[in-house]
C-alpha cells in the first residue's frame, strides 16, 4: 500500500539523515544532551549508531519489525532531550520558540508513523 511505502520512507529518511548528523554535527548534537546525562558525546555517537542501524534494519523485510521497535524505543528515550531544549530555549536561540514547542508534538506523529511501520511489517 502507499501509504505503508511513504510512512516507511519518511521513518527511514528521518532516522538516517538523524543518524549522519550525530557524527557531522556533534558538538551541536552534545548541546541538546541534559546536563544530568553523563558522558554527552558517546551518548551522541550512540544513538546516531543506532539511529542508522534502524534505518538500514528498515529496509530489509527480516529486520523491518525490530528495526522500527527498535527506533520507537528510541523516539521515546531521548524524549528528554527534547523537554531540556523547550525548558532551557535561550540556550537554542538560532532555534525559535514555537519551533522547540512544536517538537512534542511532532515526535507524536513520529511515533504514530514508526507504529504503523512496525506494525505493518
Amino acid at each position: 500500500m502507499l501509504k505503508d511505502r511513504v510512512a516507511l520512507g519518511v521513518v527511514f529518511a528521518w532516522f538516517f539523515l538523524g543518524g549522519i548528523a550525530h557524527f557531522v554535527f556533534t558538538d551541536a548534537q552534545m548541546r541538546i544532551v541534559p546536563g544530568w546525562v553523563p558522558w554527552p558525546r558517546e551518548v551522541v555517537w550512540i544513538s546516531g549508531v543506532l539511529e542508522l542501524a534502524g534505518a538500514i534494519g528498515l529496509l530489509l523485510p527480516r529486520t523491518r519489525r525490530w528495526a522500527a521497535w527498535g527506533l520507537f524505543a528510541l523516539t521515546i528515550a531521548v524524549t528528554p532531550a527534547n523537554v531540556y531544549m523547550l525548558q532551557h530555549a535561550e540556550l537554542f536561540p538560532k532555534v525559535p520558540y514555537w519551533a522547540l514547542v512544536a517538537r512534542l508534538p511532532l515526535q507524536l506523529v513520529l511515533l504514530a508513523v514508526i507504529w504503523r511501520v512496525a506494525r505493518r511489517a
